[in-house]
């Protein structure tokens, strides 16, 4: 049964960028450089032919290409922090691309996500990290300087039940429509 979501890999430049975050922080597990990602839709362990059916809905996912910005560094969980993250600017492209997922999960039978789309790259899982000290490890980075960078394809990824984190394993890829169709 494999654990499935769909995801925006990130270019190298970009995640050298986003690695330089790193620092000593009691309690936090940065992930690895070439696991960074975006994810767009997270569908947990679902069956075989349930995933068959998601690869099939989501190869008529319909997109243009369209660029994304990295904004600044936040932080999940506010008084038990989880994790730290870059933000996204706000997307249009990125806004369009989850509702098609989304609609794509549906006609694979999968159910509705109950949680808002909060697009960020997961830079670092916290367990037993001081709200106090998470925050003055963020006031103390500068601002995040990341190149912006368009998105063509994105991927269904797996990863190992249990584990968070990497390494994951990019099961499929889906391109967007070339620009130049989709002016027609």
């Amino acid at each position: 049964m494999p654990r499935l979501f769909t995801a925006i890999e990130i270019p190298e430049i970009v995640r050298s960028q986003l690695a330089l975050v790193r620092g000593h922080l009691a309690g936090a597990k940065w992930v690895e450089m070439e696991d960074m990602h975006l994810t767009i839709r997270f569908y947990g362990d679902i069956g075989n032919l349930e995933a068959d059916d998601l690869v099939s809905a989501l190869s008529r996912v319909d997109f243009v290409p369209f660029e994304i910005r990295v904004t600044d560094l936040g932080v999940f969980g506010g008084r038990d922090p989880r994790a730290i993250y870059a933000g996204i600017e706000p997307c249009e492209g990125l806004s369009a691309l989850q509702r098609a997922g989304e609609r794509a999960a549906r006609t694979a039978g999968l159910p509705p996500e109950t949680r808002s789309f909060k697009p960020h790259i997961t830079l670092a899982r916290l367990k037993n990290a001081k709200p106090e000290m998470v925050a003055r490890f963020l006031s103390e980075r500068p601002p995040l300087q990341c190149w912006p960078f368009s998105v063509d394809r994105f991927a269904l990824m797996s990863s190992r039940p249990g584990v968070g984190g990497g390494p994951y394993v990019r099961e499929e890829y889906f391109d967007a429509r070339p620009e130049w169709d989709a002016a027609q």
